[in-house]
């Protein structure tokens, strides 16, 4: 039966990891991995989930089934968060689903329900399993310019022209903040200026979110999700629990669909269900219960904030530790965009040979586009690293 099945090229990343362990040198350091690491290189279970959890084995009293949607609590708390009462809450419905990644696909066959013809632009570049998850799922995409590799900044003027090629109906994928793989995201004026071309080409904007809190503040991050609830008829919003709240292995994600009306909600949300049931029956419970146990009691919701800020100031002081480090081993080259992106990744601007060379003469393990997770920085590890950098270039 499977006689005719070729065996795939192993994940880039997760190769990359195997490779690392496996090597035995001390002084080696992971920049490739995405997951968020303190100091210690660990990726700890948040005191405030903690808590949560223990709230949770006290007083659950069942492991039965929950409903395709999820639980209402968390739905109505992650909403909340996303939109904070921008756009008619009688036109939105969210959904529990098992992580971003779950939510991308389940949108995927919302979109492919509604016009099987459906166009999504996508960023050049974009995290990595966008295309591949929406493009498996039978989506046709299109590649909008972003990110200029040889001046590191977004190619707003290009990617503004690029989007009135647009036809209406076409959906445009988004990323809230902290972009992957580039770092750097659009200020308030741009992305008002790409907001007018979704209205005036009647696009659809579908925001992933998956990094919220981790830029530069659970408000500001989610600002172009408010901006346009406030202006178009419909949009689509997928949101991941793994890195704001580190619930990786428990595949917290909800997706948000503002409709032009609420009948139209209301066929929407039947849709969805429907899509849900057809896929994974129902969502995991556990880590999207932890979610609303901490976003429904206000001493836990006050400090998830402060350990999340925690993160958040970690990884904006390692890109400044790093930039620093680079200025004085190798000043005649300009690293000041790893200053100006946000959240845990950035290219490093060098060269796939270089980085061949960083991983086999110095241990320093990064894909090979050159994007780096400046989680897995340290202040005992940053100079190896600079000097190492200083080395290849």
């Amino acid at each position: 039966m499977f006689e005719g099945l070729k065996t795939l090229p192993a994940d880039a990343i997760l190769g990359l990891i195997a490779e690392y362990k496996r090597d035995t040198r001390v002084n080696k350091i992971d920049l490739g991995v995405g997951v968020y690491r303190t100091a210690a290189g660990e990726t700890p279970v948040l005191d405030v989930v903690k808590k949560a959890e223990q709230r949770l084995v006290d007083t659950q009293d069942s492991k039965a089934y929950i409903g395709t949607a999820g639980e209402p609590g968390f739905n109505a708390a992650m909403q909340t968060l996303a939109f904070a009462g921008h756009g008619d809450a009688d036109r939105l419905v969210s959904i529990q689903t098992p992580g971003g990644s779950g939510s991308l696909r389940v949108a995927a066959g919302l979109l492919l329900r509604a016009n099987e013809d459906t166009r999504v632009w996508v960023s050049d570049p974009t995290w990595a399993n966008h295309v591949p998850l929406l493009g498996g799922a039978g989506l046709t995409l299109q590649p909008y310019p972003y990110y200029d590799t040889q001046q590191h900044i977004i190619r707003i003027d290009e990617m503004l022209e690029t989007l009135r090629t647009a036809s209406p109906g076409d959906v445009v994928l988004l990323h809230a903040c902290c972009h992957n793989p580039s770092g750097l995201d659009p200020s308030e004026e741009q992305w008002r200026a790409i907001s007018e071309v979704i209205v005036e080409r009647e696009l659809v904007p579908f925001v992933d979110m998956a990094y919220q809190g981790f830029a530069h503040g659970l408000d500001e991050d989610a600002f172009v999700i408010r901006h346009l609830a406030d202006k178009v008829p419909t949009m689509l919003v997928s949101a991941s629990c793994s890195k704001n709240f580190g619930l990786y292995r428990d595949r917290v994600g909800t997706l948000s669909v503002l409709c032009p009306d609420s009948k139209t909600r209301d066929v929407v949300a039947s849709q969805l269900s429907n899509i849900v049931r057809t896929i994974y029956s129902v969502p995991p419970d556990h880590g999207a219960a932890v979610v609303s146990t901490i976003l429904n009691d206000d001493k836990l919701t006050a400090q998830w904030h402060v350990e999340l800020a925690e993160m958040r100031d970690r990884l904006r002081g390692m890109r400044v530790l790093l930039n620093d480090a680079l200025g004085k081993v190798a000043p005649d080259h300009d690293f000041s965009h790893l200053v100006r992106a946000t959240g845990m990744f950035c290219f490093l601007g060098v060269s796939e040979d270089q980085v061949n060379r960083l991983k086999k003469d110095y241990g320093i393990y990064i894909v090979g586009s050159s994007r780096i997770n400046v989680a897995g920085i340290t202040p005992d590890n940053v100079d190896y690293l600079a000097e190492s950098i200083a080395a290849v270039l």
